[in-house]
């Protein structure tokens, strides 16, 4: 049987991977790793990390294909800019990708999923780097 042309749609990867609830998982695991890190924990003056979390969660959701309430919210990302107040080093960026590799982990992903996902957040990590000390 031969599938007419145009009759498939194509799911987001925010879809694919089961959208919004997955992603609020994500980020939920991410900063619970967080809230007891020595080095990342100072980075949130806020005394509740909620408003960081769901910052992030619509970052995330935005930019996989989902909602763009991050965007309506906020206005262009613009990811170095607001890091920039922050100390950034190697140690921040290792300890960000050992917290959010907890929670990538935990969501059970297939493969080919989970390492686009992976893929992205290295790379993320990496360019918020803004000192070497």
């Amino acid at each position: 049987m031969e599938i007419p042309r145009g009759s498939l749609s194509q799911q987001t990867f925010f879809e694919q991977v089961g959208g919004e609830q997955t992603f609020r998982r994500l980020v939920r695991r991410f900063y619970e790793g967080v809230a007891g890190d020595p080095v990342l924990r100072p980075m949130y003056p806020e005394e509740d990390l909620g408003p960081a979390e769901e910052r992030l969660a619509l970052f995330l959701m935005q930019y996989w294909g989902g909602p763009r309430t991050y965007s309506d919210d906020r206005g262009h990302p613009r990811l170095r800019m607001r890091h920039a107040p922050f100390r950034v080093d190697r140690a921040a960026h290792d300890a960000w990708l050992r917290h959010m590799g907890d929670a990538v982990g935990e969501l059970g992903l297939e493969p080919a999923l989970e390492k686009q996902l992976w893929d992205y957040l290295v790379y993320a990590a990496a360019s918020m780097i803004n000192t070497d000390g």
